[in-house]
């Protein structure tokens, strides 16, 4: 009997796990179920801020994946049903034998009181092109930065935002006129990838004269008026945050994390119902006891990799040890380079970290990482 893989998902992780099954079990019927019709990575709304990048060009229909013989339902999942093995959407429900839960998660600004009202959400496709207009028109004033919940997605991303801006602003010949502030829930820079990286991005930030602020707990957002838990205040003219993350309701519905959490697995990603699998941003995978797995699309697509082989050696009835091996790394762009920030997390006996120095290469690097991806997945 052909068996059923199902695919909450067609981002990074869910687009991998499915590409890498239909290529080793051809006969295997794969559906990927995701309430977006498109795909495009989250590096592109930085592209859009600069100006060198369109949404509408950057997106590519996830129905592409029908020509690989793989099968794309465009509904939202609103129900998991672990002991019947089904799943349900809107309008209709899917039976599995495997399911991968590669749900991503969800920004909740509505966290923070006022950041909606008075903030611009980074994260937030339909911001990031009032952004760069923002950022066009600004002559002089405070940009703030804030990171106002952990984890969230893309840890380097707020500061190559900054960066990107603080390079536009030199084009424009409005940086001198211009602060930059960075506020972040976190005493240092990239707290997953150690103190050493943590250093040299703050000493990069500083070197463009962009002021990184840690231990400052966003409680509320005013008018050009940020709120800290301490009692302090801080004001602004524009300010460009990163929100608190929450996953999907299905998950919570479904009793897979409580609420406010995200999926807790292991190197194994394996959830505790049979047959079911949770990747990617949807997940906490815990490195040390206070260290976790960054939640970054190159590390949804090695877990669906490692997942897409556990399940093919259960259908091939081989043995299989298949761990995540928690290898990665993200691009640190800075107008025209790019660092790269390498991480082992599992290398023992410490997770082994380094950032490469800005190049250009590595900016060309970033753009054929995008461009190897979607090739290969639609």
């Amino acid at each position: 009997m052909q068996k059923h893989v199902l695919i909450l998902g067609g981002g990074f992780g869910g687009l991998a796990a499915a590409n890498e099954l239909k290529v080793n079990l051809p006969d295997v019927k794969i559906t990927i179920i995701d309430k977006k019709d498109y795909f495009m990575m989250d590096l592109v709304k930085l592209w859009i801020i600069k100006g060198t990048r369109q949404f509408e060009t950057s997106k590519r229909p996830l129905k592409s994946v029908t020509k690989k013989g793989i099968d794309f339902v465009n509904e939202v999942a609103v129900t998991i049903d672990t002991s019947q093995k089904k799943v349900r959407t809107e309008t209709r429900e899917f039976s599995y034998d495997y399911l991968i839960i590669a749900a991503g998660v969800e920004l909740a600004p509505e966290k923070i009181p006022g950041l909606s009202e008075n903030s611009m959400i980074l994260y937030d496709l339909e911001h990031v092109g009032k952004i760069r207009q923002k950022i066009l028109q600004t002559k002089s004033g405070k940009l703030a930065f804030a990171i106002t919940g952990m984890p969230y997605k893309c840890p380097p991303a707020p500061f190559e935002a900054a960066l990107i801006i603080s390079s536009m602003l030199k084009e424009l010949k409005t940086r001198d006129s211009v602060l930059i502030d960075f506020y972040s829930l976190a005493p240092i820079t990239l707290p997953a990838a150690g103190p050493d990286v943590s250093k040299q991005l703050l000493e990069i930030l500083e070197s463009e004269k962009i002021k990184f602020h840690g231990n400052r707990k966003i409680t509320s957002v005013e008018q050009n008026l940020l709120k800290f838990e301490d009692g302090s205040t801080e004001k602004f003219d524009l300010l460009i945050a990163v929100p608190p993350h929450k996953a999907p309701k299905v998950i919570y519905d479904s009793n897979f994390a409580q609420q406010g959490q995200f999926i807790s697995v292991k190197r194994d990603c394996k959830t505790e119902f049979e047959n079911v699998y949770a990747i990617g941003d949807v997940t906490t995978m815990m490195v040390t006891d206070k260290i976790a797995v960054p939640k970054a699309g190159i590390f949804a697509e090695g877990q669906g990799v490692a997942v897409a082989h556990d399940i093919i050696a259960q259908i091939k009835k081989e043995r299989t040890d298949m761990v995540f091996d928690g290898r990665g790394g993200c691009f640190v762009e800075m107008g025209s380079t790019a660092g790269y920030v390498y991480v082992d997390m599992f290398a023992q006996p410490n997770p082994i970290t380094r950032l490469d120095r800005p190049a250009q290469e590595h900016m060309r690097e970033k753009e054929q990482f995008e461009n190897e991806r979607l090739a290969k997945w639609l």
